[in-house]
């Protein structure tokens, strides 16, 4: 396989690179913008093989993408290449819409007239996997599940835009006929996790003894899913989904914000203790504009239809999550002290 992976610096998408190409020996054209959330160490392990090749553009740039498709000659594309933090997104909405739709739009594009060139068994197995998340669904109540037929609720700048990609998604496989798929996801954690989110921001504040923030109340319910079983998924979507099919991805791993926050001061606490318990560290913040109560997936779906299923539990994820994190700190000092240093983010002024 020869696919095109949007985003592989950035932590879903250097998994996916790393997947493919360790293990299944694909042959992979990144296209990145390398901004702020992507490291180039993220595909350090698979930069020296021969089946991986990074090209640094924006995918908003229609004749740049055009071109990559013309020189890579792809079977199949999976687009991951989006702004993603919630809380940037309440203070910078206007570059969410720039990527997450424009740039989906441009992507689409140079597939659709790519896809349109080819013939036969070629043009009958592309495939175009956007992959997307489960907070296009909006917040459940206490119960229930989302589900591939769950309405679209998105309640932040971030999830609009990532509703509106995913009905750009499916109207270019209704109108044009091109074979998309389109993924949700639950929330991931992992190493190579950019330390804007929760997981790893806790972490590395937890390690410097610094104040750990949780908003609300800390109820807020969020499902985790191992990154590299996302990663396992995604694929499993192109290679047995199909075509104008939707998929959901969780981790069967509902927690609240602030058992989450807990379960990592007490992994810290006993690999590298302290004089006092971390869980000290925790503070209550004013909570995020418009913060959703509660994800939940279910992902019977693409357990029955891609037979994937999930393999890491969150607690051996988390454990390994942390001990990752005390490993590297060559990767993620750097990121801290020069692009992201943990200050609250997506505060409304005025």
């Amino acid at each position: 396989m020869r696919v095109i992976v949007t985003g592989g610096c950035g932590f879903i998408g250097s998994a996916v690179c790393r997947h493919v190409v360790h293990d299944l020996s694909w042959d992979v054209l990144n296209i990145d913008k390398l901004t702020y959330a992507a490291n180039k160490a993220n595909v350090e392990t698979i930069a020296a093989s021969g089946r991986y090749q990074l090209a640094e553009e924006d995918i908003c740039d229609l004749p740049a993408i055009r071109a990559a498709f013309d020189q890579f000659s792809p079977d199949a594309v999976i687009h991951l290449a989006a702004e993603s933090h919630v809380d940037r997104s309440i203070t910078g909405s206007a570059e969410f819409i720039r990527t997450n739709v424009v740039g989906t739009h441009s992507m689409l594009e140079a597939a659709r007239e790519y896809w349109s060139s080819l013939s036969g068994q070629a043009r009958d197995a592309f495939r175009f996997v956007h992959v997307s998340t489960d907070e296009v669904y909006g917040s459940l109540g206490p119960t229930g599940l989302f589900t591939e037929t769950t309405p679209y609720d998105p309640r932040s700048p971030y999830s609009a835009s990532k509703a509106a990609s995913d009905h750009l998604a499916s109207a270019w496989f209704e109108t044009y006929g091109l074979p998309t798929l389109i993924t949700n996801c639950s929330n991931n954690y992992g190493p190579y996790h950019f330390p804007e989110k929760l997981i790893p921001l806790v972490i590395l504040n937890a390690l410097e003894g610094k104040t750990l923030p949780v908003y609300g109340d800390g109820s807020n319910i969020r499902d985790w899913l191992y990154v590299e079983d996302h990663a396992k998924g995604i694929v499993a979507a192109l290679t047995k989904g199909s075509p104008g099919q939707k998929y959901n991805f969780g981790g069967r791993a509902e927690r609240r914000n602030l058992d989450v926050v807990e379960q990592i001061c007490d992994v810290l606490d006993a690999t590298v203790p302290m004089e006092r318990s971390r869980r000290e560290l925790i503070t209550f913040v004013a909570d995020r504009p418009g913060h959703d109560r509660r994800y939940a997936i279910d992902s019977s779906k693409a357990e029955r239809d891609l037979d994937w299923t999930q393999t890491v539990s969150f607690e051996e994820g988390l454990k390994q999550t942390v001990d990752w994190y005390l490993q590297n700190e060559t990767w993620w000092r750097p990121v801290r002290d020069r692009v992201y240093s943990g200050d609250r983010l997506g505060l409304v002024g005025g």
